[in-house]
């Protein structure tokens, strides 16, 4: 081993030790379903927004490849939206998703609409929450730090994020997820401190081209557009939902929320400012490995380990959230609801084997992953229509809706928006897709959602009349 790999291994060797010590330490012998799946609904505000702001930001080498691509315009579309969908969410659904005492969003679809609406939603979320792109992230890291195969990577970041979780659930999540907000700033705060003493960031944007300073970028307008609406994620998020779900108050949701989006905004100024540093000083690198690669150009060992794990932070907060979730998904919201007969005590069971079940999908998915930001794109498009007035109308009485509509919104959007996807990319050109009427997948979903909705409203109304 070099002397430079030896001091930058001693920051990873710490964090990795304190991880699992937290992680174990969290655990509740004998947890109910509240206590496994929820912490016993007690988040305080310091901790929801230590898990929130950490889980939140998984795809962070998708940011560092957004942002080296294409410049200020990440911070457009990956951003602005976030902050605006977050405040909306905390002003009218984290209060009440609190008082509906309900686990997952699965969980209140079966209870306001009926099962099989309830199981389409739980097989949608599955797909949303699978870990899998975010553990490729994380054993790329690995092995641009450690040189290891990537498979070896893949099975090492796969086991680091899940032996915890496997016994201490929730808990051990939120409890390790303040340990990796600690990591994530503290890491770009020394790499933008070492930044800084290269080139004030008023030299840097001197320095960038066109398309990197302008906040339309590369983008066409209806990408932007789409990348705007992809941020209503965040209204069918199973994490956000989670954690209003095991906040120990509503106010509590509510407010931590809006802080979540100050250190969101301080952490989007770090994360950003340095991709465009990438792109200045390391021109035609492999855009993903934007930080990895502008962290070995700039720092000296010690620090630059130090910044290596707050990378692995960044990532490992939301592969142990993701994989939780999508164990839950898989665990108690598919196969314990379609028990016969129901015992809450083998609930916390279920969800573990969906844990491990989870895991060996995500590590099989893990070979076969294209770019992060394209996955993000293709997932916001398909998943989000389906599940977007669906929701609010489990919550707010405005957007109530029956059961029959709820699926019928549900299944005829995805599949829309599923036919526009299958018949861009099967009828690309030169690996640029092309969708029916140059429209993408997003809208007609969208729009056949809100037709089904108005619609709806407008035969209760009449009905209501005569």
């Amino acid at each position: 081993m070099s002397e430079a790999l030896f001091w930058d291994s001693i920051p990873v060797a710490v964090y990795l030790v304190l991880l699992l010590w937290i992680g174990f330490k969290a655990t509740r012998r004998q947890a109910d379903e509240d206590e496994f799946l929820l912490g016993g609904r007690s988040l305080t505000i310091p901790a929801f927004v230590a898990t929130l702001v950490a889980t939140w930001y998984g795809g962070i080498l998708g940011i560092g490849e957004f942002v080296y691509t294409s410049g200020l315009v990440a911070w457009l579309v990956m951003g602005v939206p976030y902050y605006l969908f977050a405040l909306l969410f905390a002003l009218f659904l984290a209060g009440k998703i609190r008082q509906a005492d309900t686990v997952s969003i699965p969980d209140i679809m079966y209870r306001r609409y009926d099962r099989k609406t309830g199981l389409l939603s739980g097989i949608f979320i599955v797909f949303m929450t699978s870990p899998a792109p975010y553990i490729l992230m994380l054993a790329v890291l690995l092995r641009y730090f450690f040189h290891l195969n990537l498979l070896t990577a893949i099975i090492i970041s796969a086991f680091f994020s899940m032996v915890y979780v496997y016994w201490g659930g929730f808990r051990s999540v939120v409890q390790t997820d303040k340990l990796q907000f600690f990591f994530m700033f503290a890491g770009f705060i020394v790499l933008f401190f070492f930044l800084v003493r290269i080139d004030s960031p008023v030299d840097m944007f001197r320095h960038l081209d066109a398309t990197h300073r302008s906040l339309q970028g590369d983008l066409g307008w209806q990408n932007i557009l789409v990348w705007f609406f992809i941020a209503s994620w965040t209204f069918v998020d199973p994490g956000f939902n989670q954690r209003c779900a095991a906040a120990g108050t509503p106010q509590v949701a509510r407010k931590g929320i809006v802080l979540s989006v100050l250190f969101w905004f301080a952490f989007d100024t770090l994360t950003i400012l340095s991709g465009l540093y990438a792109f200045v000083l390391l021109p035609d690198i492999e855009p993903l490995t934007a930080y990895p690669a502008l962290a070995n150009h700039v720092l000296p060992p010690f620090a630059r380990g130090l910044f290596f794990v707050g990378l692995f932070a960044t990532i490992m907060s939301t592969i142990d959230s993701y994989t939780f979730l999508s164990a839950m998904g898989i665990g108690r919201d598919i196969l314990y609801e379609f028990l016969p007969r129901k015992n809450e005590k083998e609930s916390n069971g279920f969800v573990k084997l969906g844990l491990i079940l989870t895991g060996v999908i995500a590590v099989i998915m893990a070979w076969q992953m294209p770019s992060i930001v394209e996955l993000w794109y293709n997932l916001g498009s398909l998943f989000i229509p389906p599940l977007l007035l669906p929701i609010l109308g489990a919550y707010l009485r405005p957007f109530k809706i029956k059961p029959a509509v709820a699926f019928l919104m549900m299944s005829g959007s995805f599949v829309i928006g599923l036919f526009f996807f299958l018949w861009g990319n099967l009828h690309a050109v030169a690996g640029s897709v092309r969708y029916p009427f140059g429209v993408e997948p997003f809208f007609p979903a969208m729009i056949f959602s809100l037709l089904v909705f108005i619609a709806a409203k407008a035969f209760r109304h009449s009905t209501l009349r005569l």
